[in-house]
């Protein structure tokens, strides 16, 4: 099954369920991938869809943080919990380890030696951790390991 299936089935769950946040959190997702299908004139792969999950994640977790500073409790418990929904639908995550040895690795890869070649290994990075990382994190990581 691939994720715009399984995204239709879930939602479909939860409207048996009643669930009507969660049910709210799919729609949202379903409309940014419906989007992106109307914009292309053409069904989404399943990468295209892991990439919109992403967006969304991400967008959530800037405005988590701005809730936060603003001291929103309200909505920082709502943006947290669709957070949570919406995590489901990523592969597994990386951890720091794993992280590390894949920088490293493309680090060789490349030939990379400073900062200055961070644009290089970043665009040889980036498919291989793609919706398995945070890009901040990664991007972190391969400064920690450039000189």
């Amino acid at each position: 099954m691939n994720l715009s299936q399984r995204l239709d089935d879930d939602m479909k769950q939860a409207m048996r369920d009643k669930d009507k946040f969660r049910l709210t959190t799919i729609r949202m997702v379903r409309a940014a991938v419906k989007n992106q299908e109307i914009d292309l004139k053409r069904p989404l792969e399943d990468g295209e869809v892991l990439d919109i999950v992403s967006r969304e994640i991400k967008q959530r977790k800037d405005s988590l943080q701005e809730f936060q500073k603003a001291g929103r409790d309200d909505l920082v418990k709502d943006v947290a919990a669709e957070i949570d929904i919406i995590s489901v639908y990523l592969p597994s995550q990386l951890t720091e380890e794993e992280i590390k040895a894949i920088v490293e690795q493309t680090i060789q890869e490349t030939g990379a030696s400073s900062k200055a070649d961070m644009g290089k290994v970043m665009s040889a990075l980036m498919p291989k951790v793609k919706g398995r990382a945070d890009g901040k994190l990664v991007n972190q990581t391969v400064q920690q390991f450039l000189p």
